[in-house]
């Protein structure tokens, strides 16, 4: 079965030269949409990829119509080819299910790869050349350096609170709490004390020791025959 999908960008444009062409084409459904190609949301569209079965052919009146842009058509056509659906293309005379049509399509594909390098080389020597200039990407400072020293000063003094202070500088908590300890001096490194040296005991005769045992071991038994009495009442 063929699956039609037609696309203006405006509402003053008429879908009606297309659709008359893609109805002469043998397309037994048309999907429109009346919006710009650069908007990723399609419902027209959408509805006619989830139509479309194995066996299937997508026409559509221009290229153009289909994809935001070639990578993009690109991409669209390659999912096609995976679900087993072919893609015909009116003005271009492309045929995705014929060998001509195949080999031109590949030629895209390059061609698409291409224009991702291009990109991808300009972006790397752009940042570069921006480097070399001194120039660091990422987000912009939102605090000068005198509004970091007010904003220091504002929060030393008790009498102002950070809510103030976010006003004041119109920032926000987070803002203020990240400058605030960027500026705080790194702690100072902890110096351990070296540790005493552990008190040498004396040696005791082994003689000795047993005498000491001894005695100890008489006392508690002498305490163990004699408990203690309870005084009268």
């Amino acid at each position: 079965m063929r699956i039609g999908y037609a696309r203006v960008s405006t509402q003053d444009q008429h879908l009606v030269a297309q659709t008359d062409a893609l109805q002469q084409a043998g397309c037994e459904k048309v999907y429109t949409d009346q919006l710009s190609g650069a908007s990723r949301e399609r419902p027209g569209l959408t509805q006619a990829l989830e139509t479309l079965r194995k066996g299937d052919t997508l026409v559509v009146w221009k290229l153009d119509r289909l994809g935001r842009s070639l990578p993009h058509l690109v991409e669209l056509v390659s999912e096609l080819k995976e679900r087993g659906v072919g893609f015909r293309s009116l003005q271009e005379n492309l045929d995705t299910t014929s060998g001509t049509g195949k080999l031109i399509f590949h030629l895209f594909a390059s061609l698409a790869e291409f224009e991702r390098d291009l990109i991808r080389e300009r972006t790397m020597a752009g940042l570069a050349a921006a480097r070399a200039r001194g120039r660091l990407g990422g987000r912009p400072r939102v605090l000068e350096a005198k509004q970091v020293a007010l904003a220091r000063a504002m929060y030393q003094d008790r009498n102002n609170s950070v809510k103030d202070i976010c006003a004041t500088l119109r920032v926000g908590k987070t803002t203020l709490y990240r400058y605030l300890k960027a500026g705080k001096p790194a702690a100072e490194p902890v110096v351990v004390a070296e540790m005493a040296k552990p008190v040498e005991r004396a040696e005791v005769p082994a003689g000795k020791v047993a005498k000491v045992a001894k005695k100890k071991g008489s006392s508690a038994a002498k305490s163990r025959r004699s408990p203690t009495r309870k005084p009268r009442s």
